[in-house]
């Protein structure tokens, strides 16, 4: 029976991915043909069903016009999502790239984002932003970690990027390396961190030369959306906050959204200035989120 709904989920894509075929453009200004089963797939990933996720596939494959705005096409499916009874905790999860880019504009937060991320994986953070001496001269090393799997010593490059279809590309790869090679004294071992995709060239040089990469959907099945989401720690900006409401909460050091769980809405309320009211309500959809 698994089978056959694959087969038949399969059969229905191509149908969809072929009749009257349309195209989108990309963030970049590249025209690619829209996919019908990448938004399924993409719903399916943020925990619609696949009920769910056909049904809102469907109705973006019968709306889109040719050379939309793959942004609006984005955009189309957060509407879609918000429509249906069962997607409106769907939709935050499918937000979270989204939020990760409203965590800025400085990279300071992500790099407090990725320490709470690698604690989560066993590593012990020894520091943030340190400046360390290497070999020929000083440097402002973002991640100082140790892990105890493999009882190494890293140095961690944060590439925070806050704009949407930009590419992590070999640049960043190369002078990722040539840090950690001044400060080898100090470091067994490099990584780069980044909330977006990789080029190809990053992929090749950097399995080359043994530095780790962790990035958007990368490596495959363990990037940096896969362990947020096994582990829970979605940012704060995955929740409907304000600009002024994410200022607060970070005064007062609740960068995760899972770290509303823990705090008393009745005294967050009086060191926030935000309802108790509105707290509990974020707390319950926090739960729903992560469960």
């Amino acid at each position: 029976m698994l089978f056959d709904s694959c087969l038949q989920s399969r059969l229905e894509e191509a149908k969809m991915n072929s009749k009257d075929r349309k195209f989108v453009i990309k963030s970049d200004g590249t025209r690619v043909p829209f996919e019908y089963g990448k938004v399924r797939r993409t719903c399916m990933r943020a925990g619609a069903s696949r009920k769910l996720a056909t049904i809102i596939a469907n109705r973006i494959a019968g709306q889109i016009r040719q050379d939309t705005d793959t942004r609006e096409v984005y955009r189309m499916v957060l509407r879609a999502l918000s429509s249906e009874d069962a997607g409106r905790v769907v939709r935050h999860r499918y937000r979270l790239k989204e939020s990760i880019m409203r965590l800025g504009p400085s990279g300071t937060k992500f790099e407090e984002f990725v320490a709470r991320i690698l604690e989560a994986r066993g590593y012990q953070i020894l520091s943030l932003r340190s400046e360390i001496g290497g070999e020929c001269v000083r440097h402002e090393v973002d991640i100082s970690a140790h892990c105890k799997e493999d009882n190494k010593n890293y140095m961690i490059e944060c590439k925070y990027h806050s704009l949407q279809g930009i590419f992590t590309g070999i640049k960043e790869s190369l002078y990722t390396h040539a840090r950690f090679l001044d400060l080898r004294e100090h470091f067994d071992a490099e990584m780069l961190v980044t909330n977006t995709k990789v080029s190809e060239d990053v992929m090749t040089y950097s399995s080359c030369i043994g530095q780790e990469i962790l990035s958007w959907r990368y490596p495959r099945d363990r990037g940096l959306e896969r362990l947020i989401e096994e582990n829970g720690l979605y940012p704060l900006t995955i929740l409907p906050l304000s600009k002024n409401e994410v200022l607060v909460f970070y005064k007062i050091g609740i960068s995760m959204a899972k770290d509303l769980l823990s705090r008393d809405p009745v005294d967050l309320s009086r060191k926030t200035g935000i309802s108790a009211s509105r707290i509990r309500s974020l707390q319950d959809l926090t739960r729903e989120i992560i469960s």
